[in-house]
């Protein structure tokens, strides 16, 4: 965990490579809550396939109909979050100048809102831990710790796992390079 806090709300979590198998392997998560009551992210890098504007009956402006959706994580995949960063957010509940929404009605104010800097990324269920799960997981060195950005949160998902792990130095080379599938070396 970073040293500066218990907390991990800001920070983002890579899977060390020992998550093989599981829904969060090769993950890059955005910790957007956590606390004494637990922590709540979103999977940044796994994309569902479709736009939002298919898989959601509202009424939405067409910007937000467009939207890529990204799978947040295993748990409520019916549960719609919304991350959205401006220049100047004053009010943002996750870093500065990024916040997290759940509602219908706020994305579609936000939709119709006129900003040219204004970005939106929306998912479709969410990473969850108990109080304490994280921590515990975190003791097993099963997550990676890497300062968010928004320019993470919002570029190119592709390869975002890979990339975070170059950054992080030589000796995470090599888990940036294995393939997803070991037995294929």
């Amino acid at each position: 965990m970073p040293e500066d806090s218990k907390y991990l709300q800001g920070h983002l979590l890579l899977d060390s490579g020992q998550l093989n198998g599981s829904f969060f392997q090769r993950t890059v998560v955005l910790v957007c809550q956590h606390n004494e009551e637990g922590a709540f992210g979103l999977v940044l890098n796994r994309s569902s396939g479709n736009k939002l504007g298919e898989m959601v009956v509202a009424e939405l402006p067409e910007p937000i109909k467009d939207q890529t959706l990204y799978l947040g994580g295993p748990v409520q995949l019916s549960a719609l979050s919304f991350l959205h960063s401006d220049d100047f957010l004053p009010a943002a509940s996750v870093m500065p100048n990024l916040d997290l929404g759940h509602s219908l009605e706020d994305l579609v104010d936000l939709g119709e809102s006129f900003s040219t800097t204004k970005k939106i990324r929306m998912f479709a269920g969410y990473a969850g831990w108990s109080p304490g799960q994280l921590e515990d997981e975190m003791k097993r060195e099963a997550w990676l710790t890497h300062p968010a950005s928004l320019e993470l949160i919002f570029g190119t998902p592709d390869k975002l796992w890979q990339s975070i792990l170059r950054q992080k130095g030589p000796k995470y080379r090599l888990l940036a390079d294995m393939p997803e599938d070991v037995s294929l070396n």
